[in-house]
Formats: C-alpha cells, sequence, structure tokens
C-alpha cells in the first residue's frame, strides 16, 4: 500500500513543516491506511491516507480535549 512506502516521507514533512524533530509516525500491525503520530513518547493525532478517485492525499487528525487546555 502507498502508505507503508510513503511513511518516512511523510514523517520528514511532518517533522520540517512543524519543526519537530522528535515526531515520528508508527504504523499499527493490521492497519494499511493509517499512522499513528507520536511526539516523544504522547500519540498526539492519526494520518490517514485517502486514494479515491485515483489521488493520493493524506488526512492529519488531532483531538484536543478540553482538560487539555486547564493547564494553558
Amino acid at each position: 500500500m502507498k502508505m507503508k512506502q510513503d511513511v518516512l516521507k511523510l514523517q520528514a514533512y511532518l517533522r520540517k513543516r512543524f519543526n519537530t524533530p522528535t515526531l515520528k509516525l508508527i504504523m499499527p500491525p493490521r492497519k494499511t491506511d493509517m499512522a499513528e503520530v507520536f511526539i516523544g513518547e504522547d500519540m498526539i493525532a492519526t494520518l490517514t491516507l485517502d486514494d479515491e478517485d485515483g489521488e493520493v492525499c493524506y488526512q492529519l487528525q488531532m483531538a484536543i480535549l478540553d482538560i487539555d487546555l486547564e493547564d494553558v
């Protein structure tokens, strides 16, 4: 699947884009169309492959809970 081939490129892109060298992508063992996005030990988002209509794009989804905002 395309995601597995591009995971290192995607990781490099996100590290550069967010200026976060500790960001890493980990593909769960049974998934071929998504990766978990980590900064250090914390999973912060998921990255999913969308390849409908012959066009490939990746979608980053990040949930921010109200309790995450308490210390800000």
